[in-house]
Parts: structure tokens; sequence; C-alpha cells
């Protein structure tokens, strides 16, 4: 006996997206298909979004002055942001005309230091065995920038890295006129269910960057001045470009003070090994003041970042981007813990105080 149509009930099909399992198997893949479109889009768009990223740190250092100066200078915030900005940009350009020509001399020097200095160095360690053939410097230094990772196109030049300064300044600048603006645009894109939590972590990560960036200012200028001063006082030759490559190096956490040390004991005990030993005082003197005063202060009023965890995000984000993304790997864990730590509050129904 043959079934009739009233019988028959008809089945949703594998198109049938109001089937549930349908709808809930397309999820799934959405989910996996999203994951790998932005896994591929970070690693094509990595220099242009770390020179966003830039821009947004260079804003919260205009936004921190410009707040900063508001306690002092009750005036428009257009005319406190136009200050710092002049005054960021007088600071450089005079350091660069004041100490320009000196500076360049003094480089050229301090490269044939170091490289002399390495070379009798490795020298040794040839005779000692501790090496298979005589090494040089120019060799190691190959080496490492293998496996630091590729610097892409856009800093891999002068001109480039020229043309991504002015456009992280220029991001920077953008972005510390109208931040609310910028920051209403990101949360018209979410629902609206969603915007008033993205709205507090905005606030909490924007008050964590802007401490940050404060506390690093603060210690490159700290380690700048005070190595140069030392070094001044103790006889070291080329206190001064010492000095400067201190406080530019201190942005980099862990790294960059073993790159300054390593220069200072350097040329320190090119001259004699009272000035070397004169240089290891010096390197213990400023880092330990950074350390145990400013590093642990600005800590507590912002996160406080693991040493270990900082150095394997330096590490790891060096390898992937190159030298933007070693410079930036301690602003963008921060940013990554403030926001899972907002996250983590609001899921427990926790209300912070304000920033």
């Amino acid at each position: 006996m043959s079934e009739t149509a009233a019988d028959h009930v008809e089945q949703p099909g594998p198109a049938e997206m109001r089937d549930p399992f349908v709808r809930e198997e397309m999820k799934r893949a959405a989910v996996w298909i999203g994951l790998v479109v932005a896994v591929v889009a970070i690693i094509y768009l990595a220099q242009p979004l770390l020179l966003i990223f830039a821009g947004i740190v260079f804003a919260a250092i205009l936004d921190g002055g410009t707040r900063l100066l508001g306690r002092v200078l009750p005036i428009g915030r257009g005319w406190r942001l136009a200050i710092i900005t002049l005054f960021g940009f007088g600071v450089i350009f005079g350091i660069m005309t004041y100490a320009g020509l000196e500076i360049v001399a003094q480089a050229e020097t301090l490269q044939r230091v170091v490289t002399a200095q390495f070379n009798n160095i490795l020298a040794r360690a040839s005779e000692l065995g501790l090496t298979q053939g005589p090494v040089q410097i120019q060799q190691i230094s190959q080496q490492l920038m293998g496996t630091l990772g590729r610097l892409t196109s856009a800093v891999g030049t002068a001109l480039g890295a020229f043309t991504s300064l002015i456009m992280i300044l220029v991001i920077g600048i953008f972005i510390a006129i109208e931040p609310r603006n910028y920051e209403r645009g990101v949360a018209w894109m979410l629902p609206l269910r969603s915007r008033d939590g993205f709205y507090r972590t905005s606030e909490r990560m924007g008050h964590t960057l802007r401490r940050l960036m404060m506390g690093r200012l603060v210690g490159m200028a700290v380690e700048g001045i005070g190595t140069w001063i030392l070094l001044w006082i103790g006889g070291v030759p080329m206190a001064l470009l010492l000095g400067m490559l201190t406080g530019l190096l201190a942005f980099i956490p862990n790294i960059g003070a073993i790159v300054s040390g390593v220069l200072i004991v350097l040329v320190g005990f090119s001259v004699s090994p009272e000035a070397g030993l004169w240089g290891i005082g010096v390197y213990l003197i400023v880092q330990i003041v950074d350390g145990y005063l400013i590093v642990p202060y600005v800590a507590r009023k912002t996160v406080d970042l693991a040493p270990a965890l900082v150095l394997g995000a330096q590490l790891l984000f060096g390898a992937l981007f190159g030298l933007m993304g070693l410079m930036l790997a301690d602003p963008i864990i921060a940013m990554i813990k403030t926001a899972l730590e907002q996250k983590s509050r609001e899921d427990q129904g926790v209300t912070p105080p304000e920033p």
C-alpha cells in the first residue's frame, strides 16, 4: 500500500537553517573560520596593526600629560594638549640640536670601541677553546638578527623607519585630540548589550596605559640622566651618549637594561680596569633605583607584570614581528591582562573602583 501525501512528513534538509542542529554546527564552523581568518589577518597585517597600536601608545602619553597639566593649569583641553605636544617636540629638537654633532661623532667611536672589545673577548674565548675557530662580532650580529625575526619593509630602511615614525606621531595626535570619538566608533560596531562593558574596559585599559607610559618615561629620564652624571663624574668617556642610550633603551624592560649595561662596561674597560669597575657600579646603582623604587611604584598604580612574562613576550613578539614587536610587547601584555581582569571582575559581579 503506497504512502499518501498526508502520511508523509517532510524533514529539514542540510540547507535548512531553521534546523537547530544545522544552526549549531554553523555557529561552531563560524567560530573556527573566524579564528583562522583572524590569525591570517594578524600575520599579514602585523606591521600596520603594530603601527596603529604604537600610535595609541603615543596618544596615551599625550593624554596623560594633558590630564596631568590640567591639575595645575585649568585651561581648555585643546590648549593643554598643544602645550604638551609642543613641549615634547621641543625637548627632542633641543637635544638633537644641542648634542647632535657630538653624539654622531661619539656614536662612531662607540661602535669602534664595542667592536674591538667584543672581538678581543671572542679571540680570548677561541684561545680557551670555548668557540670553534675564530669568530668575529659581525658574524654573531648577523646570526642574532636572523634569530630575532624579520624586520618588515616598513622599518627595514631609514626612509621606511622615518615614514613609520611620522605615521605613529600623526595617529597618536589625532587620537589624543578626540579619544572619545574613536572609542564611540568602536563601540558602535558592538551589540548594545555589550557597549557598557566595553566602555568600562576601555576606560580601565586607557588608565593603565597612561600610568604605564608615564612611569616608563620617568624611568627613562632617571636612568638616562643618572647614568650620564655618574659616568661623567667617574671619567668614563662618551658619558652623554651612553646616558642617552641607557634612557632610550629603558623603554624596553629587561632587554634594554642588559644591552645598555654591556655597552657601559665595554666602554669602561676600554679605558682602564678602574673605569670598567666604575661603570659596573653605575649600572648597578641605576638599575637598583629603577628596579626597587620606580618599577614597584608603577606596578602598584597600573598592572603588576611578572618579569618572566614580559621577557617571554618580548622574545615571542620580537621573533614574530621584529623590532617593533619587541618594543611594544610590554604595553600589549599589560592591555591584555587589564582586559582579562576587568572581564573576570564583571563575571563575578565585582565593581572595581573608578580609575
